[in-house]
């Protein structure tokens, strides 16, 4: 062992370097397939555990929102805990916790101890996001660090096409335990690749260790579990409790806001919210990425029970649209490059609100194509603006900002994932025990899936128009200050 660390530590020639490059690159391509199919494959088995564990829909959405909620509390940390342990200790850390969590999740005998486990196996999918990115400038020479960013964007997109397919084909064959229990190969391949191909961390990161924001990332996970527990607790109903919650939410908020303005090593910067066309783009990544969850949260249900098909068949159609999102993404980069990031963000806002607004239809004597054909154009718009958007925000921020602005787009969007799951879920619900009261006894009809489904995507729809409304007003108030600068 010590041998081994010896050599890590050891200068590398050109041939060792490039080898090692691949080792790690390898390893951090597996760790972003790992967390982008942890994020999607659950979605396709919430109807088989609403069934198993005899629970409300209420309940089993919380496999997926403790998954989203253990990511968005410890992603805007991350990068100060690898300053205070190291990159590569971590990273290993998170690949182990990913993939312990995952045995966990798989031998669960009840519902609450699979939800338990799927937080751990967040956190560990928070790391592992978190670090793989900055792992590539610290592996790869400059000249290539573009290719390997593409590699990982390539991976995240597989990971999340291949999650509802994989998902449907296990829960057909081997049960939902299956869903879980196949990340701990993939796992155990991604940690041996790690210990073999990462780099050594800086033994300097040490002397930051007493920097670390507890009490900031302690508020943060309070105000968020509030938040999703305001918006999932009643089955449907608004009541007093769902009231405080979300009056807990609002203080923790405030809470979070005074705390962060008072540590020298804030988890956010608050002063990055004062450009207005920074926080019209975040504003807009919330909404979006809010609309886009209710495809994987909702869209089960109205497949399975709306349109009666297995769950096969239900994991091929969940997985068109991250399908779709992932081929359109390098067309989406080039006409952002051609006629401007604004223009196609408002495309792209328009595209997912003509999307949206055809899944709001649900007319289930369509058959699949009453899912598909609104999907594309969903996930087209989605990938239009989601590139857009990124090429806009770190196109206007200096080298020295883009790891701020990078962590508040990323928070935004794990607040709008968890928005998404908890509110269009809620919608759902309501919509759904409107027309019938069996989601509540776990026997969905097909006019109740269709009605919830109908009514979800009319709310998805007025979301997407507030976002379009949104861009238009930023770029417009963007052009009249550029006019007015020229003029002064």
């Amino acid at each position: 062992m010590a041998v081994a660390a010896q050599n890590r530590d050891r200068p590398l020639s050109a041939p060792q370097e490039n080898s090692s490059a691949v080792w790690a690159l390898a390893s951090l391509s597996l760790a972003t397939l790992l967390s982008s199919l942890g994020t999607s494959i659950a979605s396709v088995g919430l109807p088989s555990l609403m069934q198993t564990f005899g629970a409300p829909f209420q309940a089993v959405q919380w496999v997926v929102l403790a998954y989203l909620l253990a990511i968005t509390t410890l992603i805007v940390s991350a990068g100060r805990l690898a300053d205070m342990f190291g990159r590569r200790p971590l990273l290993l850390g998170g690949i182990a916790l990913f993939t312990s969590a995952s045995v966990l999740c798989g031998l669960a005998p009840t519902l609450w101890l699979l939800i338990a486990a799927r937080a751990l196996q967040g956190l560990g999918a928070a790391l592992m996001m978190s670090l793989t990115l900055a792992f590539v400038a610290q592996t790869v020479s400059k000249d290539r660090t573009g290719s390997a960013m593409g590699l990982l964007g390539a991976m995240s997109a597989i990971g999340t096409t291949l999650g509802p397919s994989l998902g449907g084909l296990l829960i057909a064959g081997l049960g939902w335990r299956a869903i879980f229990l196949v990340n701990v190969p993939l796992g155990l391949l991604t940690f041996a690749l790690a210990w073999r191909g990462l780099p050594a961390g800086d033994k300097s990161a040490q002397a930051d260790r007493g920097k670390f924001d507890a009490m900031g990332t302690v508020l943060l996970a309070v105000t968020l579990a509030a938040y999703a527990l305001a918006m999932t607790l009643g089955r449907g109903s608004f009541g007093a409790l769902n009231i405080g919650l979300l009056a807990s939410t609002v203080l923790g908020t405030a809470l979070f806001a005074i705390a962060q303005g008072k540590v020298k090593t804030p988890l956010v910067q608050l002063g990055s919210f004062r450009d207005p066309r920074l926080s019209a783009s975040l504003a807009m990544n919330l909404i979006v990425a809010t609309v886009m969850m209710a495809t994987l949260v909702v869209a089960p249900f109205y497949l399975s029970r709306g349109l009666g098909l297995d769950a096969a068949m239900v994991g091929v159609a969940l997985s068109i649209g991250p399908l779709v999102s992932a081929l359109s993404a390098l067309l989406a980069g080039r006409l952002a490059d051609r006629f401007g990031a604004p223009r196609m963000m408002a495309a792209g806002l328009f595209a997912l609100a003509i999307g949206t607004f055809l899944l709001s239809l649900a007319m289930t004597r369509l058959g699949i194509a009453s899912y598909v054909v609104p999907i594309t154009v969903t996930c087209f718009g989605y990938a239009l603006f989601q590139t857009s958007n990124n090429a806009a925000v770190m196109s206007g921020v200096g080298a020295g900002e883009r790891g701020v602005v990078s962590g508040l787009l990323n928070l935004s969007r794990n607040l709008g994932l968890i928005t998404g799951a908890s509110l269009m879920g809620a919608i759902f619900a309501t919509a759904s025990a409107g027309r019938q009261h069996g989601i509540a006894q776990n026997v969905l009809s097909s006019a109740a899936a269709a009605q919830g489904m109908q009514v979800t995507f009319q709310v998805a729809t007025a979301l997407a128009v507030v976002a379009l409304v949104v861009a238009l007003l930023s770029d417009r108030a963007d052009a009249t200050r550029r006019l007015l600068g020229a003029s002064s």
